[in-house]
């Protein structure tokens, strides 16, 4: 209890709340977006639910990692060299989470493209499994997600309360938008394609890291951030077209 008012009345803890609360929430996107289109496949009654199941989960399996945080940090040792790299359990569960994403964001572009061809898609048909399966790789994904935010997260501050607040605030954010982001991937198709672009390009970078090819995130959310603005003028044009359309001029 002490160490926790010392906390509340040191300035630097709570710069450091506020810095890692704004990263655990940028870094939170790409889990959203994977969330949005995952969510998106299964029959309209189960979306919602999935959503707040599979982000309450993370939560709490992100909490429970936490508590394993000096066990985690360990997780950047070498095990193995080769290629001239030594990689670690990080690297390794970075380059299988990239690869998971690759493969998916592969699949679904696949089936975006060739809609007619029903064995690619890959969520069940049946409504129960597709919702075990989308919960499934939810925490699959976050699992590859939290590794790295929290070794980061470490690396910014060694207190452990400020990083349970950050990560509890972020997934917060994660639950309030999850839903508003879907219906709107949802209702514009070349969204969801520009969002399967995000996630595969995701996906190279968590590769490349993992093979020691460091790539600034502020690169990969900028060149996001650019992409999604072309797209929503692309969008006002599309809109304004039909409106002239339809008043006959």
């Amino acid at each position: 209890m002490q160490d926790i008012v010392m906390l509340v009345q040191d300035p630097a803890a709570w710069v450091a709340l506020v810095t890692l609360v704004v990263m655990e929430v940028v870094l939170g996107i790409d889990n959203l977006i994977f969330i949005s289109i995952l969510t998106n496949k299964l029959p309209v009654e189960h979306r919602d639910k999935a959503r707040k199941v599979g982000i309450s989960l993370a939560l709490i399996m992100r909490l429970a990692l936490l508590g394993t945080v000096a066990w985690i940090v360990q997780l950047t040792t070498p095990v193995f060299e080769a290629f001239g790299h030594g990689f670690s359990w990080k690297d390794m569960i970075l380059i299988a989470g990239g690869l998971f994403l690759v493969w998916k964001a592969t699949k679904e572009i696949h089936h975006s493209v060739d809609p007619e061809d029903h064995n690619e898609d890959f969520i069940a048909s049946s409504a129960t499994t597709g919702f075990a399966a989308a919960i499934g790789q939810i925490l699959l994904l976050d699992l590859v997600f939290s590794v790295d935010s929290i070794i980061t997260a470490v690396g910014m501050t060694p207190h452990l309360p400020i990083m349970v607040i950050a990560v509890i605030a972020a997934v917060t954010v994660m639950l309030v938008a999850a839903t508003p982001l879907a219906n709107f991937i949802e209702k514009n198709p070349t969204i969801v394609m520009l969002a399967l672009a995000f996630l595969l390009m995701i996906g190279t970078t968590l590769i490349a890291d993992g093979m020691g090819f460091h790539v600034p995130k502020g690169y990969v959310y900028a060149a996001m951030a650019f992409s999604a603005l072309v797209e929503v003028l692309n969008m006002f044009a599309r809109n304004a077209r039909m409106r002239k359309k339809a008043s006959g001029h």
